[in-house]
């Protein structure tokens, strides 16, 4: 699996970014956010449970993200058509402020290492990319466990100090000063 330090793999993906047909599909790839911090987070598999819960929590805080000049992208080895149909059904998705991305052949999610071995779906997995397109932060749980999407803007807070952060840091909390 990549990790901290690792630069984060070429990619280029279609995503959902509309629920209306005709404008709903756009292709990304890792120069599309040129000079922006990414949060790119993986789930699973569309249309479960765990997965929308996360999905919609990310999607409550893209404007904290967006304000600490950061775009936030989700992706799964769903096809973008698979994206749009649940973006259709589920509520909570209807309205996403980022995109969608479909990792069909699983590329990205296999250069990451982030496949689960027995399901061969991406595990749940979340980056935070520097704009130089270097891996700063990585965040696995088990496929049966959300994530806390507030801990990531902690993080990305924490990073974008260029500090020492102690443990439990907030933004706006005294950093440390090396002796």
């Amino acid at each position: 699996m990549l990790g901290i330090g690792d630069r984060f793999p070429d990619f280029k993906l279609k995503g959902v970014v509309d629920s209306n047909l005709k404008s709903a599909f756009e292709t990304f790839d890792q120069d599309s956010f040129e000079g922006k911090w990414r949060v790119v987070f993986f789930w699973p598999k569309d249309f479960t449970f765990v997965c929308p819960t996360e999905i919609a929590a990310f999607g409550h805080l893209e404007g904290e993200f967006r304000d600490r000049d950061a775009q936030v992208l989700g992706v799964s080895i769903d096809s973008e058509f698979v994206h749009l149909a649940w973006r259709k059904d589920k509520e909570e998705l209807r309205g996403l402020p980022f995109p969608m991305l479909a990792d069909v052949k699983r590329e990205l999610s296999g250069g990451l290492g982030i496949l689960d071995r027995e399901e061969g779906v991406a595990q749940r997995a979340t980056y935070i990319v520097d704009p130089d397109g270097i891996i700063r932060f990585v965040y696995v749980t088990d496929l049966n466990v959300g994530r806390s999407p507030e801990e990531v803007l902690r993080v990305l807070d924490a990073l974008q100090t260029d500090e020492l952060c102690p443990c439990n840091w907030a933004a706006g909390e005294e950093t440390l000063k090396a002796a």
